[in-house]
């Protein structure tokens, strides 16, 4: 599919769902063979998105269990939102919610040490054990679809960089485990997607094909006076520097074809966590623009770090507390499990926005609308205070790649833990009262809809059969 997304006038598409859903497609724009009738295939787009702090989880004898739990009650294609969930309640027939799925590797390490490996499964552990990650699943689908962008994936995190092992600020890790850098200003992410370089790139990009020659010839010789392990350490650099080159002759096949043209005048582009909403509403908006564009078909975005650290924990403002932390550590006091609560709601307001967008706005040159085309998935590797078993997952759209929505896929029953933190022993710390099912089954699933020929995801068992 070709579609001359630079022609159109994107001001079109800035000013609300209500708008673009009056929008035709743009025969006139597509590929002259696609225009007299050939059959477009639609594209296959994944977004991710984590949140910290796990989720409002009192027991089913608290008053507060009715309306703030976050999990549904009920199961099946019966199940009732509780006010937590109410944003995504005219979602539910394109999403479903999932307990009772964790990270075997995972299970028994404090929930802030989890961010890390929400997307590798990997065994990043806690404390003093050696560190060590592999690829996200975003980067496996990213390397399968990348190259029929400009752009293969998109690496957002409110915090911005990488963080710390364990407190990672990004959800995206390479094929060797190593962090991908977020970018977190909104007025960068729109230059990188929607301005114009400057006149000097081609000439940079072959600076930088000639340094890239010339650093392989060296470490050719080098290699041959280095021992064993440090021939593996090596490799490895000399991987990411191949990774750096495909990038480079990908950047020189893009150099002739125009940015798309965007008209960001309506979008405050020098947002900053100082107002919370409309920033993560404009960081939601920026992925929407970048499917829309199909500037890339992969987006990230980590809403927060772990533990209360840095900028992201300014988003609980956005509807009257201080810091988002703090809500999880306080649902013991009056009013605390509404208060944690609220705060999730805003959350599930942001993403409904979201994910309503993409539903409004039909597929440029494809069938069905964005959302049908999208598989987003939203959720955190914490549930209960610090627990890191029954992951809060919502996974919603991709109705063209068959995912049967509407349902609450509750293998946890009514096996599970949760309550407020009393001061002493935590709920990771207590044995499992029952059996999660690997995550990664949710992801090999996925990625076999998503059209990847793959039989396994990390430590998959299968596929998850009810979707």
């Amino acid at each position: 599919m070709t579609l001359k997304m630079n022609l159109i006038d994107r001001r079109k598409f800035l000013r609300g769902s209500g708008f673009a859903l009056a929008l035709p497609h743009f025969v006139s724009l597509m590929d002259p063979c696609l225009a007299a009738g050939d059959t477009a295939e639609s594209p296959k787009r994944l977004a991710c998105f984590y949140f910290p702090d796990g989720v409002p989880m009192p027991l089913p004898e608290d008053p507060a269990y009715q309306d703030w739990a976050w999990f549904p009650h009920g199961g099946g294609s019966e199940f009732r939102l509780t006010k937590c969930m109410e944003p995504l309640e005219d979602l539910r027939k394109d999403l479903s919610v999932f307990s009772g799925f964790s990270h075997p590797r995972s299970r028994s390490v404090h929930g802030h040490n989890n961010a890390d490996q929400f997307l590798t499964a990997a065994a990043t552990g806690g404390g003093d054990r050696e560190y060590s990650n592999s690829v996200s699943l975003d980067q496996i689908y990213a390397n399968h679809v990348g190259n029929e962008t400009r752009f293969s994936s998109l690496v957002m995190s409110t915090d911005g960089g990488i963080g710390t092992a364990r407190g990672t600020h990004t959800l995206s890790f390479d094929r060797n485990g190593r962090p991908i850098p977020a970018e977190h200003r909104p007025k960068q992410i729109f230059d990188r997607l929607f301005v114009a370089s400057d006149n000097d790139s081609a000439k940079q990009l072959s600076l930088n094909r000639s340094a890239l020659d010339e650093l392989l010839n060296d470490t050719q010789r080098l290699r041959k006076t280095l021992s064993q392990e440090d021939q593996r350490s090596l490799d490895e650099y000399l991987d990411s520097v191949r990774q750096a080159e495909i990038k480079a002759e990908k950047a020189k096949r893009w150099l002739g074809t125009p940015l798309p043209s965007v008209d960001g005048s309506e979008l405050n582009l020098e947002l900053t966590t100082d107002e919370p909403r409309e920033y993560l509403r404009t960081m939601f908006e920026l992925i929407y623009l970048a499917f829309r564009t199909d500037s890339t078909r992969v987006a990230t975005y980590q809403i927060g770090r772990e533990n209360g650290v840095g900028r992201s924990d300014h988003l609980a403002r956005a509807v009257g507390f201080n810091v988002a932390h703090q809500l999880s550590h306080e649902t013991k006091e009056p009013g605390g499990w509404e208060r944690f609560g609220t705060y999730c709601r805003f959350l599930h307001e942001e993403y409904s926005r979201f994910l309503l967008q993409l539903r409004s706005t039909p597929e440029p040159a494809g069938t069905g609308s964005m959302l049908d085309n999208t598989v987003s998935l939203f959720g955190s590797a914490s549930s209960a205070f610090h627990l890191s078993r029954n992951y809060p997952i919502l996974l919603a759209g991709g109705k063209n790649f068959g995912f049967r929505h509407g349902q609450y896929v509750n293998h946890a029953g009514l096996n599970f833990q949760g309550g407020p933190w009393l001061g002493s022993r935590e709920p990771w710390q207590d044995e499992a009262k029952g059996e999660d099912l690997p995550l990664s089954n949710v992801y090999l699933t996925m990625l076999q809809r998503l059209g990847m020929k793959v039989d396994a995801f990390a430590d998959s068992s299968g596929i998850v059969e009810q979707i």
